[in-house]
């Protein structure tokens, strides 16, 4: 018999497949070009997960930290936004979706994301059964949700952050999948978004969130890490 043994370049091709990226916008069911409107981050070409929580990685991943997207998409308050999944949501794990007001003087293209301004607009976390846990994003090819309509005009950091959690029992094993889209929102409300939180800084590595074994025995409960929902 005739053993077969894979190459560096194979077991590389699967790995990276496993992975994904967040390249693309969608703006009310339509979808921009890729890295038209999202900042290109590191693994646009690898896939390859932030896994240090400390890291100014964990903010947007950037290719090169705080370089603009080439252009910024307006939508209005209450409309709904999301990213597609490259090629699709592969792990099990959260996903969580935060905006950042961007502070005066800044557009959406020259801010950077540091500091205590993010704010979680989304969680989805896990369904539990005597069979195990299930993600509802898993195997999602675009993840959308609603802009509150109470939030404020004005020029927004988008972030989606989808954590795969299938090595997540040791600390540093969580895999942080994070795209940030360049927004400016009008006819927006009088609403005050909060808890803030920065980035690095919103998480700990052993956050219940992060460190988890989601396999054995069963989690009889799950909590995203965080702050909490604001819904306006």
């Amino acid at each position: 018999m005739k053993l077969l043994f894979p190459t560096a370049a194979t077991l590389f091709a699967a790995t990276a497949s496993a992975h994904y990226t967040f390249p693309a916008l969608v703006a009310n069911g339509a979808t921009t070009q890729q890295w038209q409107y999202v900042r290109k981050t590191t693994n646009y070409q690898s896939n390859g997960p932030v896994t240090d929580v400390t890291s100014n990685q964990i903010r947007c991943y950037e290719l090169s930290p705080g370089t603009a997207a080439p252009q910024t998409m307006t939508v209005k308050a209450g409309d709904t936004v999301g990213f597609t999944a490259q090629t699709s949501i592969s792990h099990p794990g959260p996903l969580m979706f935060y905006l950042a007001k961007v502070p005066s003087g800044k557009t959406a293209a020259t801010f950077d994301g540091s500091g205590q301004v993010w704010f979680k607009i989304y969680e989805q976390g896990a369904q539990i059964s005597s069979a195990g846990m299930t993600w509802a994003s898993q195997g999602a090819a675009k993840v959308t949700v609603p802009i509150p309509k109470s939030l404020p005009s004005g020029d927004y950091l988008f972030r989606v952050e989808h954590i795969g959690l299938h090595s997540a029992s040791s600390a540093g094993g969580a895999q942080f999948y994070i795209s940030c889209a360049q927004l400016t929102v009008t006819d927006g409300g009088s609403g005050s978004p909060g808890p803030l939180v920065s980035f690095p800084g919103a998480y700990k590595a052993s956050d219940p969130g992060i460190q988890i074994n989601i396999y054995y025995p069963i989690p009889k409960s799950y909590t995203c890490p965080g702050p909490k929902v604001w819904t306006g």
